[in-house]
């Protein structure tokens, strides 16, 4: 089925007059508009090379960039060492782009992407993306606006990692460039990435980067208001406007030279606004006719910008009409030739296969952490947990320069908790710094850095704020090395205040035992230390596999035992614990005691609740071993399996909520691997946190646990070959003389 603009190209350029005589173009401008006249051709036939290949059943779902060919001018104003993170209108840019850079295959990486071919270069065929790393083009997979923060990052970035002597991918006077839509830059994300880097601005930091807002004027059936951009970001301090029209090639490309060099001489964000037509609908399966008029959709194709381009070159004389036909047939011709022979090209064909990227960083991760030699100094000095953390902190910014610690009151405060207090003044302002107060920033400032050669250790102050802001990691951070096939990654340690328990400063915003939103995400290590020692331990390790392989670590720190010091009597000290200096390798649980009656699996204020527990126990002659899980992902299944076999009963003490909590993981692993023994759970309760002593009514106890536990031996089902003496119970149970066996 023929597309309509395509009639109305050919139709409109055989009607034109050819000029009286052909002539070279002198103007500089002119010829670059010549040249970037065979990447919009390149645009142009992909998009209906895409409608093709769906029509034979071998092609996928796609958005267009019809109409938005002009960006192509934006890539040819910018160097190809300035990192892009483009959006999926941006096929004129990319193709341009790649001109710059010699011996790529553009056209056929994009066809590659459409028919999801292994050989595509960028994801393997995991989806149809613009990105490559010969062209520092990041591959986004975002629809609307979560790539702007990491965008935002990038550029922070150029600059710090110069300022610090740090190594980076890009060169120290590049500027980072995004691209979205009109309608995403309506999106809280967008508003966020654009506020942050005004903010940053505003300050006299560094931050050279350039939005490019391609304004169609809708989103999918939705119109944008005339004018609404340009009222919004025509007049902002701090934040430089430029504006373009999408059908004046020779415009955009002065426009976009002027708006490039204010980014990198000023090192300013700057806003360029490019208005573009939409053509061809929103997508492969939109039906535009639903939701637009047939005279009002016809009337756009005038303002074409390939069009445009070609009225623009026959009237100077450049080409003549016939010699725009023959073009625009043999790129055709070319671009179908390649999509024919991509469509035969082999497809992942096995959950290995598809995975590949997510399984070597987590195993690369692991054995990182199972190798790893410590450096630091161990201290006979015992800790609590927060002084722990603080000093394996210190640690990961003293032996890697290019790490930096950043969030809300983490600098001269030293955190709600006095956590990194003191950090900024051991190493610096500019590796320990406060955020403004939006967590997509955060973690956007944290991806864009770990792009560019830095190491970020960022924090979101309480477990509740990361909902704020969970796609970043969840839809940005964690796909980027599965859809990028390892080429790109962001490695990134994100620590997190959390759970519950905390006394006199609760409520659901500080007291949150979620953490569903990522326990499902792939290839994310999440971490819950509970001790001191393992604390310490677990965040080096979290740090050097961040490092060396570029995984995102998630470290949860439970804030009600930052500063506790007693483990079963006030003065004991026992949850006290010195740091080693070790590392503690990633998907190993640690055990405390050897009991034979009964396994807890538990973590965080798990951990804590279930030894006292086990005391208690111990009075009624049942002995129990309890098992701290440490890594919630990749949870330790291999010593899960061996713990709870050796007693053949367990019970999983979960502070998170009954659905949706830790526990569900865990007695599926175990129905997985075929336990045959007993099990039962314990959690909390599927409820938000209240404020004082109410949310000890839906927060699990000690009493529930001991309850649990109780019932799961039973008291007829205890032998005396199975039975260790209450002595020996009461005291395996002590930290200091624990047993970590599956910890070495």
């Amino acid at each position: 089925m023929a597309e309509p603009v395509d009639e109305y190209f050919t139709a409109t350029i055989s009607a034109l007059s050819a000029p009286s005589a052909h002539r070279e173009p002198r103007d500089p401008a002119l010829q670059t508009c010549l040249d970037l006249f065979d990447a919009q051709l390149g645009s142009r036939h992909l998009d209906l090379a895409a409608r093709w290949l769906r029509s034979q059943n071998k092609g996928y779902y796609t958005i267009g960039s019809a109409g938005h060919e002009s960006n192509a001018a934006v890539a040819a104003a910018l160097r190809p060492t300035d990192p892009a993170l483009l959006h999926y209108r941006s096929g004129g840019f990319y193709l341009a782009r790649a001109k710059q850079v010699p011996g790529s295959d553009p056209l056929r990486d994009v066809l590659l992407g459409l028919v999801a071919a292994t050989e595509e270069p960028i994801s393997g065929g995991r989806h149809k993306v613009f990105g490559r790393l010969e062209l520092n083009v990041i591959p986004q997979t975002s629809t609307i606006a979560s790539h702007l923060p990491r965008a935002v990052g990038v550029a922070f970035s150029i600059a710090r990692t110069r300022k610090l002597g740090v190594e980076s991918p890009w060169p120290a006077d590049a500027l980072a460039v995004c691209s979205f839509g009109d309608a995403s830059a309506n999106h809280s994300t967008a508003v966020g990435a654009i506020n942050t880097a005004m903010h940053t601005a505003f300050q006299g930091v560094a931050l050279p980067l350039l939005f490019v807002c391609e304004d169609n004027g809708i989103g999918i059936s939705v119109r944008t208001p005339q004018g609404w951009i340009a009222r919004t970001y025509g007049d902002r301090a701090d934040l430089e406007y430029f504006a373009a029209d999408g059908t004046d090639l020779p415009g955009v490309l002065a426009t976009s030279a002027a708006a490039a060099e204010y980014v990198r001489t000023q090192q300013r964000p700057a806003f360029l606004h490019l208005r573009t037509v939409r053509l061809m609908g929103h997508a492969g399966s939109d039906y535009e006719p639903g939701y637009r008029k047939p005279d009002e959709i016809a009337a756009d194709y005038a303002r074409d910008p390939v069009l445009c381009t070609a009225r623009l070159l026959i009237e100077s004389g450049v080409l003549s009409p016939q010699q725009v036909l023959d073009a625009y047939e043999a790129k055709r011709a070319e671009v179908l030739g390649i999509a024919a022979e991509v469509s035969e090209l082999a497809q992942l064909s096995s959950p290995h296969a598809v995975m590949t990227p997510l399984h070597d960083a987590l195993a690369d991760a692991v054995a990182v952490t199972e190798r790893a030699e410590s450096t630091t100094p161990g201290d006979a000095t015992p800790v609590t947990l927060a002084q722990a953390i603080n000093r394996a902190l210190l640690d990961a910014l003293e032996s890697h320069p290019q790490a930096i610690l950043f969030g809300e009151d983490v600098a001269r405060k030293g955190g709600v908790y006095g956590v990194t207090r003191g950090l900024q003044a051991r190493v610096g302002r500019a590796r320990v710094f406060d955020s403004l107060l939006d967590e997509q920033s955060i973690l956007g400032l944290a991806l864009g850095a770990g792009l560019s050669g830095l190491l970020p250790i960022p924090e979101i102050q309480y477990l509740a704020y990361l909902h704020n802001a969970a796609d970043q990691i969840r839809g940005e951070g964690a796909t980027l090395q599965f859809f990028s096939d390892r080429q790109y990654r962001n490695p990134m340690v994100v620590r997190i205040a959390g759970y519950g328990y905390q006394k006199g400063f609760g409520g659901h915003f500080h007291n949150d035992n979620s953490i569903a939103a990522i326990r499902d995400l792939p290839g994310v290590v999440i971490a819950s230390p509970a001790r001191p020692d393992d604390a310490a331990g677990m965040l080096r390790s979290c740090v050097a596999a961040a490092a060396e392989t570029g995984v995102v670590c998630i470290f949860l720190e439970p804030i009600a035992l930052y500063h506790t010091r007693d483990l079963y009597d006030d003065g004991d000290d026992l949850w006290l614990a010195a740091d080693s200096g070790d590392t503690v390798p990633i998907g190993r649980a640690r055990t405390y005691g050897d009991g034979g009656d009964l396994t807890i699996l538990t973590f965080g204020n798990g951990l804590r609740m279930s030894l006292r527990v086990t005391r208690r126990l111990a009075e009624l002659g049942i002995a129990a071993r309890v098992v701290d899980l440490r890594w919630l992902a990749p949870l330790p299944v291999v010593d899960v399996l061996a713990e709870a076999t050796a007693t053949g009963r367990v019970l999983v003490v979960d502070e998170t909520r009954a659905s949706g909590g830790v526990s569900e993981g865990v007695i599926a692993a175990l129905v997985d691997h075929g336990y045959p023994g007993a099990m039962a759970r314990v959690a909390s309760h599927d409820s938000f946190i209240p404020l004082g002593d109410a949310a000890l009514e839906v927060l699990l106890s000690e009493d529930t646990v001991y309850d649990a536990a109780v019932e799961l031996v039973g008291s007829g089902a205890l032998t005396p070959s199975r039975r260790t003496p209450t002595t020996r119970s009461a005291r395996s149970a002590d930290p200091d003389r624990s047993v970590p066996r599956s910890a070495t």
